[in-house]
């Protein structure tokens, strides 16, 4: 009975090793192979998995193997792109190695992303970034029994990083798609416009554009109850699509801003009774919708259209583009009032439609080179979106170079995206120890300290943040020691590998960015410390190519030029300084407070608005500066800024003139000022000199703003600001 007990367990191990041996694929053996790759059909995506295929085992065994356009794979070969089964839905895919040969199919782009699991789960490659990778030569390549089947959460997944734009493998690696791919003619958001250009209606035919204030307004959003409109647009759609016949979906959707829609009587009808601005967007959608009932229709629902309509249903065929730009970061949408009102929000579009499209912010436009410590919410929010409906997810993260953990952040929201129930702190951790080495734990110590601090500080994180708002907080002295030390000793654990060790120092960029930015806030300071640091941080600036620090394309050369020149120590003297400011016309809310000091504190205000500048909105200004005493004087200047994203733009004139008693004024001079229609950040000093000094106590400047965001401006129609820092008088 024993012996038979012991026959009976060989057998059965035979059988098993026999099977695994059936299973097993030796693709490459002492760096050599028979095996080759065969396409089952000669298209573009058998193709270029094949490609990627063939190129990582040449790079880690050495063996190049051949690829046939066709034919028939014998055991030991490689067969891509026959027919998956059908529980591979869109991109999914399947890899198997039944019958001894190693079998790789999908739906759609699924036969590359299988290549890539292929790799990175049973071969070891890790692909970082930008023409950055991993792998472990060796002159074997076996397989093990392989049954795979893996499908996206999302049929359509976006993100961003610079890597996009240089690194033509870096799009298909991360399972990443890009707009043009999928929608028609890359109508893909904000198309109003592009439908309905404003330069060729807006003059003729005002009355399909929006309604409100009481006049209608070329340029902002479309009357979408007007039937021309409706039939104007759908003959450009159909004729798009038929230039564009591989495409099955555009987008129809409003113009960037607020505010800024239709409130004729029909409009306002459909509006009020669907509660929603919405209301008569999905009327006008629908039936596009209609119109071209094999084709999907997308639409944003973004500001004053985010709310889902009451009393109608978007069509089968309707794409809901749903945004949470208004959510504040420091916590998931579910913890905070502002992601509360969005999930309102994304419960309301789900309960109607089961096509949804978010837009997910995680990125801070003002402050590419600013920490951002948002990454532990990433995972919590991408399985919302799975569990509501949401089927396309574009995570707007920036991943700009130089930018904020710029290739962690891809890495984690692209894997997120494939599979929201991932751990995504063992990814974190994988990816920092692959990508940094011996420094990836010291890194991982400050990811997990600024986030602890973000909490701590019981502050907001926004998409329009500034490290300013954090000096008191996440970025407080104590802290940016601590930083600073963990800094220290990554670049020192990577010291003696060149490769390692720029990506430590890159990485680094954003807390040296945001030490001179708060220092430039503080009334005392060293100034051969802050030279020592600005040249410091310039000298990374150059090696690493002049990073973007904000979505306006401000550079960080041209921000440390503007230090030297606006914040560091001038030689004249500023007869303004600590001076009394009387305002003839209030700055508007918060500004009003701020301003009793802010025009003659010395300190220049920065890109972004949130500290020192002083604003005033839909309304022109003025104000009184008292220099305490009657003086020669024979210059002043004001400055202001220029944010166009923001709505804040430089005004139309300012108007200078000065008196001894208070009383008695007499006029200095007008300066007219030329319309800026830039997008970047910038400033703008507005100055009036005298040959002769005048003798004046008290000086009067007066501003006239543009009030109303111009024609141009997606602010159409609506109050814009006009911002003054800093008062110099000479």
């Amino acid at each position: 009975m024993k012996t038979d007990f012991f026959k009976l367990l060989l057998l059965s191990g035979a059988i098993s090793m026999g099977t695994s041996a059936y299973a097993q694929v030796d693709l490459v053996k002492n760096g050599k192979s028979n095996s080759k790759i065969v396409l089952a059909e000669q298209i573009e995506v058998n193709r270029t998995a094949a490609n990627i295929l063939q190129d990582f085992v040449q790079k880690i065994s050495g063996c190049r193997l051949d690829i046939r356009q066709k034919g028939k794979a014998a055991a030991g070969d490689i067969l891509i792109g026959t027919s998956a089964s059908d529980d591979v839905k869109e991109d999914g895919y399947q890899i198997s190695t039944t019958g001894g040969k190693l079998v790789i199919t999908g739906k759609d782009n699924g036969a590359v992303y299988g290549v890539v699991s292929l790799l990175e789960d049973y071969l070891g490659v890790d692909y970082w970034g930008n023409n950055e990778y991993k792998l472990e030569k060796r002159s074997d390549i076996s397989l093990p029994s392989i049954n795979k089947t893996d499908n996206p959460a999302f049929r359509y997944r976006q993100t961003q990083n610079y890597a996009l734009q240089t690194d033509s493998l870096y799009k298909w690696w991360y399972r990443l798609e890009e707009p043009a791919e999928a929608f028609a003619a890359n109508y893909w958001v904000h198309t109003f416009n592009k439908l309905l250009p404003v330069s060729e209606y807006g003059t003729t035919h005002p009355e399909y554009y929006a309604y409100f204030d009481g006049k209608r307004h070329p340029g902002a959003q479309w009357c979408l109850t007007n039937p021309e409109v409706f039939e104007i647009v759908a003959q450009r759609i159909d004729s798009i699509f038929k230039a564009n016949p591989d495409k099955k979906i555009i987008s129809v959707s409003q113009n960037d801003g607020n505010n800024t829609n239709c409130t004729c009587p029909e409009c306002k009808k459909l509006d009020d009774a669907a509660g929603s601005p919405s209301g008569s967007l999905i009327y006008f959608i629908n039936k596009l919708a209609a119109r071209f009932p094999d084709k999907e229709i997308a639409t944003l629902a973004y500001l004053y259209t985010m709310n889902p309509p009451k009393n109608v249903k978007p069509l089968p065929n309707v794409v809901v583009m749903l945004c949470d730009i208004d959510c504040d970061r420091e916590v998931s949408l579910t913890e905070n009032p502002s992601g509360q009102y969005f999930m309102k929000a994304l419960k309301g579009w789900s309960d109607i439609t089961d096509n949804i499209f978010v837009w997910d912010y995680g990125i801070n436009f003002d402050g590419y080179l600013s920490p951002f410590p948002n990454l532990h919410i990433m995972q919590d929010n991408i399985r919302i979106f799975r569990d509501h409906h949401v089927k396309m997810h574009f995570s707007q993260i920036a991943s700009s170079y130089g930018g904020d953990f710029a290739e962690l952040r891809s890495y984690l929201a692209s894997k997120l995206m494939w599979n929201p129930d991932a751990d995504a702190d063992k990814l974190m951790q994988h990816f920092l120890k692959g990508y940094y080495g011996a420094a990836g734990e010291y890194l991982y110590q400050y990811i997990k300290i600024i986030q602890g601090a973000l909490w701590g500080s019981g502050l907001r994180l926004w998409i329009y943040d500034s490290p300013i708002s954090h000096k008191n907080g996440m970025l407080k002295p104590i802290l940016m020691k601590r930083y600073k030390q963990l800094f220290d000793k990554a670049e020192a654990a990577v010291a003696g590998d060149p490769v390692l060790l720029e990506r430590v120092k890159r990485t680094r960029l954003p807390l040296l960015y945001s030490e001179l930015e708060i220092i430039r806030t503080q009334p005392e300071k060293d100034f051969d410390d802050v030279t020592a640091k600005l040249n410091y941080f310039e000298a990374e600036a150059k090696r690493f190519n002049n990073p973007a620090i904000n979505e306006r394309n401000n550079r960080a050369l041209d921000y440390c030029k503007l230090y030297r020149e606006r914040y560091m120590p001038r030689n004249e003297k500023n007869l303004a300084l600590g001076a009394k400011v009387t305002y003839l016309t209030e700055p508007t809310g918060k500004y009003a407070e701020l301003g009793k000091t802010a025009l003659t504190d010395g300190l220049f205000g920065g890109a972004s608005f949130v500290e020192s500048w002083v604003g005033w909105e839909g309304k022109d200004g003025g104000f009184i500066v008292d220099l305490g005493e009657v003086k020669d004087v024979s210059y002043i200047e004001t400055d202001f800024l220029h944010q166009i994203g923001h709505w804040i733009l430089f005004p139309l004139k300012v108007t200078y003139s000065y008196s001894e008693d208070g009383k008695n004024y007499q006029a200095w001079g007008t300066i007219e000022m030329e319309e800026e229609r830039s997008n970047m950040v910038l400033f703008r000093g507005v100055k009036m000199e005298s040959k002769q000094p005048l003798k004046a106590r008290y000086l009067k400047v007066e501003v006239t703003g543009t009030k109303v965001c111009p024609h141009w401006h997606y602010g159409v129609g609506n109050p814009s600001w006009f911002f003054i820092d800093e008062v110099t008088v000479r």
